[in-house]
């Protein structure tokens, strides 16, 4: 089995949803480590589908618990490769922590790493969107001088006309723009309109401030076909 097989095993079998790999040799932030495996757990589908007054207390909990279990993941994934002799670096949550910079963004997002890497597209909303799991879901990513088995990378949106996740955002910061590998969020996505709508909301939701809501996620027409497709 090859390095990559391993990998994609290794990380299915401790809970892994999907597993990618991809050549991040122009935007790494390490030099020499031009792999990247990029790897997204989803959220419950009844949490989900409960969302009607998104946020709620049940999907905060479940995406603390999440960022856990990828934390675990990303440890595990770094180890493994370390003992096959190479170099690679996990971005855990709690390594990175809250520091997302001025644009509230890490230096190499998960979601670059999983647009190289072929397992979807920036969605209108700036969450990553998949065919099968729509934005229902949590990343990580671990950066390696591995040699793996790339995936095609997605270089433009697949969420045509479809303002769904616009119309749901009542913090007005999505523009209705489809993204491509060419622009940045910023072009299409106003995060200081979400991060201030999503203080209110949670407040208001939860009983504390916080920086999660989720209406553009349930919204979501892929998120709802995930949803609502019964196991």
């Amino acid at each position: 089995m090859s390095l990559s097989g391993e990998l994609r095993k290794l990380l299915l079998k401790h809970g892994a949803d999907r597993v990618g790999f991809a050549d991040i040799s122009d935007v790494t932030i390490i030099e020499g480590y031009n792999s990247g495996i990029i790897f997204y757990i989803t959220y419950p589908k009844d949490i989900i589908r409960r969302m009607t007054n998104a946020p709620t207390m049940e999907y905060v909990m479940e995406l603390v618990e999440m960022n856990s279990k990828l934390d675990n993941l990303g440890m595990l994934c770094e180890k493994f490769l370390i003992k096959k002799g190479y170099n690679a670096y996990a971005q855990t949550k709690k390594r990175l922590g809250h520091d997302f910079g001025e644009n509230n963004s890490f230096e190499l997002p998960h979601k670059t790493v999983a647009t190289k890497a072929g397992l979807g597209w920036i969605g209108k909303s700036a969450l990553l969107t998949t065919y099968d799991h729509g934005s229902a879901l949590r990343l990580s990513s671990v950066l390696t001088d591995a040699p793996l088995d790339y995936g095609t990378p997605i270089l433009e949106s697949k969420c045509g006309s479809c303002i769904i996740c616009k119309e749901a955002c009542l913090g007005g910061a999505i523009s209705g723009k489809e993204w491509n590998y060419k622009i940045y969020r910023d072009e299409f996505f106003n995060d200081k309109k979400c991060e201030e709508y999503a203080l209110r909301v949670s407040e208001k939701n939860l009983g504390k401030a916080d920086t999660v809501c989720g209406k553009c996620l349930v919204a979501c027409p892929y998120t709802k076909n995930f949803i609502n497709n019964i196991d």
